[in-house]
């Protein structure tokens, strides 16, 4: 079975699960969860507590646009070496920014898969014209986990090239409970299964930290990803082409997609429609004056006196 098979059916299961909770969801942003089941798993004994309804309405992702992401929060990146946030931005280029653990066995994947084909959709180049941070909110997981994650998702996106551009954090409750509060990112973490109920997206900032746009769900077309880079980057990167797109395209920030503008794609429709015309009239009466100075007809040849309209003899002059 190929990739995509298998991707078709994790995601039937996925959305199976979720069924259940779904309803509790205060809003369609809330997007989707772990595999929680709806009755919040409550315990007996001494054993601890699952997960409630009250704690499955708190995952969401709240959408905190223009705010700026703390950069100097310390994490450690898949080769075990400290870094800060900071090293990441200030390129020029805006950045992908996920949030993921490692370890979760069905939505986490699902978002990078996700991800990844977005980008080989894509004729952005990542390194050249963009960035991504994926970093883990689960405190407990090691850089060895994100090395082991990585090559993953740089196999399967095929450009080894992008391991340089693509990096895989872990870090400390501390860090990780500043940086999702600061991006809106919510989840609840269950005892009994140990893991993690939570929201599903991809964030796109700017190359100084702020956030720009908020993806949804776990299937990111890739028209979107780029447009969503591109408006990030200010149009410093992509084409004309994409500007046009993003005229005619307006971001949702409450469903975290793209939607034609219709109102605009009659304006643009019509500016083109007068410079059309304004260049063909130009043309023709271009033509006209050529065709005149030339003393010829519209449909050629020199111009002729009409019938019977003597032409003057000019070797006979009048005093």
């Amino acid at each position: 079975m190929d990739g995509e098979g298998k991707d078709r059916i994790m995601k039937s299961i996925v959305l199976a699960s979720a069924l259940a909770t779904v309803l509790l969801a205060p809003t369609a942003s809330r997007a989707q969860y772990n595999g929680v089941p709806a009755n919040g798993m409550m315990t007996r004994g001494d054993e601890p507590a699952g997960v409630q309804p009250a704690d499955l309405k708190k995952i969401a992702f709240d959408q905190k646009l223009k705010a700026q992401i703390p950069l100097d929060l310390p994490f450690r990146d898949e080769a075990g070496h400290t870094v800060t946030l900071d090293q990441y931005f200030h390129h020029g280029r805006p950045v992908v920014l996920s949030l993921v653990y490692y370890d979760c066995p069905m939505l986490c994947t699902l978002v990078l898969n996700g991800l990844a084909g977005a980008m080989k959709g894509m004729s952005l180049n990542p390194g050249t014209d963009y960035d991504l941070v994926t970093v883990s909110f689960d405190p407990r997981e090691t850089p060895a986990l994100a090395a082991a994650k990585k090559k993953t998702y740089i196999q399967r996106y095929g450009h080894p090239d992008a391991a340089s551009a693509w990096h895989f954090l872990t870090g400390d409750e501390p860090a990780i409970e500043r940086l999702t509060q600061a991006v809106g990112f919510h989840y609840v973490y269950d005892p009994r299964t140990k893991i993690y109920a939570h929201a599903t997206g991809i964030m796109i900032a700017t190359a100084d930290g702020r956030l720009s746009k908020y993806l949804y769900g776990i299937d990111y077309a890739p028209r979107a990803l780029r447009l969503a880079l591109v408006d990030a980057s200010g149009g410093r990167i992509g084409n004309p082409v994409d500007q046009i797109l993003l005229y005619c395209y307006h971001y949702d920030p409450s469903t975290g997609k793209y939607g034609l503008v219709v109102l605009n794609v009659i304006r643009l429709g019509g500016g083109v429609t007068v410079v059309v015309l304004g260049s063909f009239v130009t043309v023709m009466l271009a033509r006209e004056r050529r065709r005149r100075r030339a003393g010829t007809r519209p449909g050629g040849g020199v111009e002729r006196p009409a019938a019977g309209v003597e032409k003057p003899d000019s070797s006979h002059t009048t005093s």
